[in-house]
C-alpha cells in the first residue's frame, strides 16, 4: 500500500520532489500539493494525479495525506512543521528547519513532548555516494584521525531574490551539516572572511568560512555563489595517516586536438539528483517503519545555530562561538 504524501511548495525544489516521488520512489504517491502560486500548483497536481489545496494547512490536515514534505520558503518552515506535529504526521522539511535557533528549539520541545520522532531535515549530501565514501574512509580508520577538512561550494549564479545572508543560511549550511555528520561532533566556533568581491556579485562573494569542532578539527570552506562556470562541490578530509578526496564529479571527458576537457555539473539537479532519490526513498520507507536514519530535528537546530554564529561572525569580522543547548537524550547523536 502506498504512502500518501502531501507537498507544500512547488517551486524549483518542491516540483523536483513531487516528480521524483511520483516516478522514482517506490511505495509513494503524491496526493496533495499547495503553493502560493495556485496555477502552478494545480498544473503540477494535474500532472501527477494529486489535488491542489488552497492552503498549506489544507494539505497537512488532509485525511488522505500520511506524511508531509515541506519545500516552502524557509521562514514558513517552523509554523508548518509545528502544524504537522500537532496532527502527528511525519514531515520531511527542507533546510532550514527554522530561521532562528529559538524556532528550532520550539520544534524540539514539541517533538519530545509528542514522544516519537516525526521530523527529518533535508540534508541530501548524507546520501551522496561520494560523501558516503569519504565518511567510510574515515570511519573505517583508513586515514587515521581527522585533522582538517577543506571544502569548496560554488554555484554558477544566484537569482535576484538572493540576499547576502543566504550565502550562509542557504549555501554554507550544507557544509555545516556535512562537517558535523562526517566528523560526528559539533561545531563550536565560526570565522567568516570576505576579501575582494567578484564583479558578478551584489554582496560579499566569495567568502572564506572557518569552522572549529569540539575536538579541534579545522574545516575551511570557500563559498562562491557567483562562480559563473558551473556547480562545483568538493571535499578533502586530511587524516593523521592519509587523505581522502571528493572532487566534483565530471559528467563527460572529451579528448581532442591535444587537449582533454571534462564537463562540470550545471546545477544542483545534475550533481545531487541521485542523492535526493535515495533520501526520499529512505524517508518514505521510514514513514512506514517508524525508524528514521536521516538528519533529525536536533541536526536542523544545530545547523541553524552554527549559521546564526556565522552571520554574527561575518558582521563583526571576528571569531564567534556557537551557543548550543545540551543535546536531549531523545536524540541519539551522530549516525
Amino acid at each position: 500500500m502506498a504512502t500518501n504524501i502531501g507537498v507544500i511548495g512547488t517551486g524549483n525544489i518542491g516540483s523536483f520532489h513531487v516528480r521524483t516521488l511520483s516516478t522514482q520512489v517506490s511505495g509513494a504517491a503524491v496526493t496533495a500539493v499547495f503553493d502560493v502560486d495556485g496555477e502552478r500548483a494545480k498544473a503540477l497536481a494535474d500532472d501527477v494525479g494529486a489535488r491542489a489545496h488552497a492552503t498549506a494547512d489544507g494539505v497537512i490536515v488532509d485525511d488522505e495525506v500520511d506524511a508531509v514534505l515541506i519545500a516552502s520558503p524557509g521562514p514558513l518552515h517552523p509554523q508548518q512543521v509545528m502544524a504537522c506535529l500537532d496532527v502527528g504526521k511525519p514531515v520531511l522539511c527542507e533546510k532550514p528547519l527554522g530561521v532562528t535557533s529559538a524556532e528550532c528549539l520550539a520544534i524540539l520541545d514539541a517533538e519530545i513532548t509528542g514522544g516519537r520522532q516525526l521530523v527529518q531535515v533535508g540534508f541530501m549530501r548524507r546520501y551522496d555516494p561520494g560523501y558516503l565514501q569519504v565518511k567510510g574512509a574515515l570511519d573505517s580508520g583508513q586515514i587515521g584521525e581527522p585533522l582538517m577538512v577543506h571544502c569548496v561550494h560554488r554555484n554558477p549564479t544566484v537569482p535576484p531574490s538572493f540576499q547576502a545572508d543566504m550565502a550562509i543560511t542557504d549555501s554554507v549550511v550544507h557544509e555545516i551539516d556535512t562537517s558535523r555528520w562526517l566528523l560526528g561532533e559539533e561545531i563550536v566556533a565560526v570565522t567568516v572572511l570576505a576579501g575582494r568581491k567578484s564583479p558578478h556579485a551584489r554582496s560579499d562573494d566569495p567568502q572564506l568560512v572557518l569552522f572549529e569542532t569540539a575536538s579541534g578539527v579545522l574545516v575551511d570552506l570557500e563559498s562562491f555563489v557567483n562562480c559563473q562556470y558551473g556547480y562545483d562541490v568538493r571535499c578533502e578530509l586530511v587524516g593523521s595517516e592519509g587523505v581522502v578526496n571528493l572532487d566534483g564529479p565530471g559528467l563527460t571527458a572529451i579528448t581532442k586536438s591535444a587537449a582533454r576537457s571534462t564537463a562540470v555539473p550545471a546545477d544542483w539537479r545534475m550533481r545531487f539528483g541521485p542523492a535526493y532519490v535515495v533520501e526520499l526513498q529512505e524517508w518514505v520507507d521510514s514513514v512506514t517503519s517508524g525508524v528514521y536514519a536521516g538528519a533529525d530535528a536536533w541536526d536542523g537546530y544545530a545547523a541553524t545555530a552554527v549559521a546564526e554564529a556565522g552571520l554574527r561572525a561575518r558582521a563583526q569580522r571576528t571569531r564567534v562561538e556557537v551557543d548550543l543547548v545540551e543535546r536531549p537524550t531523545f536524540y541519539p547523536g551522530p549516525r
